[in-house]
């Protein structure tokens, strides 16, 4: 959603790198550049200003004067001010000391509040709750229907008493959703109302009565982060006629500009609470406005990526995992489990997106097919429990055979067996302390295994002692060096003093024979 403002920030950020000091022309351009990128984006005229003023003030301070790397500190000004229009710090909900805590959602129609609603629940469940979802829309066509269905999804009860579809009054229904919770031990109740298309007195005096007969704990408003400036204005609308404690952001994986979740903070002083950025119903979670800061500016959001891993992979079996690839175990259907847990996580374009620096590659990720592991999956599961433990028996029938039962190219199955093989050896590489391969300081850099020993055969030629010219005392001295150094093996396994057969140390690399000449 920021990528026009993010690719903008990025381009004003690149004019000014490398400068050892910021004139006023500097700060000034900058600014001009910051302004421009925040309306293109969508944000409010008066909160542009604020933030444009806030940033030159900064930057004109000393702050930036005796930095080492003024480019560097503006990015962090900028990072602040960021942060501090989307909120400061993550606001989490207010939970009821005795009984049930009621959560009200408020919005206009389509902006998301029912598939918001079971979004919530299966959120709060996650986090140990007993939520109860109310179906006190009974308004919009098949309303009621759409939250049974999502609560049945998310395995959240709905309370739904009256059919809808312009029958029932919901204040009666929201009031005896809470003494139904009470009755059944729900801890939270998540009340969706009805919405409209546009701002009305009807639409305020329902969800004004309905916050009257249940006095929620907290007061949601539901808004589109697609709908642009006119959030900011709806937004208004519903804090005065309604009044909410804060904001959900939908639909924050649109193609939207984005500047509605940049304004509502700043204009109305409400804060934006949860937002949801997919269509799954796991695609929710609490809104950090540090984190989102730093996704806007490029810098990635590592702990969201962290905290996703921790609750989709299994830590015994990414021990086993580990174990395995430092002994060289690590099979196709280990390889099968890893690609199933990573589907868990989500679309991989977006998990990518949260890796700092990636913006560059936003082109790549946005044509990134997630359907490219089904396709693995598939030719991995139709092999033989054998043939997953063991890839070197693939001959061409089986190769043939697996890609006819996956609907893939052969090509495709040997391609992914090439890339599995080569993986598994730098894994191995990796886990036994020995860095990238054809890395400095790593086994065999620059030639692989050749190089590292060649180097090895270079060291035992290399200077030592000065050797007498008088034949006696140099095999005393010979003899006195194999006495301080004992039969130390050296890496082809030949007894330290023994000179080394190079022919034969390439045939224990597997290396062509002519390969003997790299090793001397």
């Amino acid at each position: 959603m920021f990528a026009t403002l993010s690719d903008r920030l990025a381009t004003t950020f690149k004019n000014i790198r490398g400068k050892g000091r910021l004139t006023d022309a500097d700060i000034d351009a900058t600014a001009r550049e910051i302004r421009i990128a925040l309306l293109e984006a969508d944000v409010a005229l008066p909160v542009v200003r604020e933030f444009v003023a806030r940033v030159k003030e900064r930057a004109r301070g000393e702050e930036v004067s005796q930095a080492l790397n003024p480019a560097q500190q503006i990015v962090k000004i900028v990072n602040d001010e960021l942060v501090t229009i989307l909120g400061g710090e993550t606001r989490r909900l207010r939970y009821a000391k005795t009984g049930p805590t009621v959560i009200m959602l408020a919005g206009l129609q389509g902006a998301g509040k029912t598939t918001l609603a079971a979004k919530l629940a299966l959120w709060l469940k996650e986090q140990g709750k007993a939520p109860l979802l109310v179906a006190a829309d009974l308004q919009r066509p098949n309303a009621v229907n759409q939250l049974q269905v999502n609560g049945e999804r998310v395995g959240v009860p709905v309370y739904a008493p009256q059919p809808g579809n312009g029958v029932g009054n919901p204040v009666d229904v929201a009031r005896d959703a809470v003494e139904e919770a009470k009755r059944k031990l729900h801890d939270v109740v998540i009340v969706d109302t009805a919405g409209r298309l546009g701002i009305d007195e009807e639409l305020m005096k329902q969800a004004a009565d309905i916050k009257a007969a249940v006095n929620p704990d907290e007061v949601l408003f539901v808004v589109d982060a697609m709908i642009g400036q006119d959030a900011v204005n709806t937004a208004q609308a519903f804090l005065d006629g309604v009044g909410y404690d804060g904001v959900v952001l939908t639909k924050l994986d649109g193609d939207a500009r984005g500047g509605a979740a940049l304004s509502i903070v700043q204009i109305t002083g409400k804060p934006v609470m949860f937002a949801s950025n997919g269509e799954k119903m796991t695609d929710f979670d609490l809104f950090h406005p540090d984190r989102m800061a730093g996704r806007i500016l490029d810098m990635g959001d590592m702990l969201t990526l962290i905290e996703q891993a921790e609750k989709t992979f299994d830590q015994a079996q990414a021990q086993q995992d580990a174990a395995k690839i430092a002994t060289g175990e690590f099979t196709l259907e280990d390889f099968l489990k890893q690609m199933q847990q990573l589907q868990k996580l989500g679309s991989m374009s977006k998990l990518m997106g949260m890796l700092p620096g990636m913006g560059q590659f936003r082109e790549q990720l946005d044509n990134f097919d997630d359907r490219e592991i089904d396709r693995i999956k598939a030719i991995i599961q139709s092999m033989t429990p054998a043939e997953r433990a063991n890839p070197k028996i693939l001959d061409g029938s089986r190769r043939a055979r697996i890609a006819k039962g996956s609907g893939r190219q052969v090509s495709d199955v040997n391609q992914l067996i090439q890339r599995f093989t080569e993986a598994s050896k730098m894994m191995k590489q990796l886990a036994s302390g020995g860095g990238m391969p054809g890395m400095p300081g790593a086994p065999g850099a620059g030639f692989g295994k050749r190089a590292g020993a060649k180097q090895v055969a270079q060291k035992k030629k290399g200077k030592g002692a000065r050797k007498s010219g008088n034949p006696a005392k140099a095999a005393q001295q010979a003899k006195a060096e194999a006495e301080k150094k004992p039969a130390a093996a050296n890496p082809f396994g030949v007894p330290g003093g023994e000179e080394i057969d190079y022919e034969k140390a390439a045939a224990d690399l597997n290396l062509p024979a002519d390969f003997s000449k790299f090793l001397k």
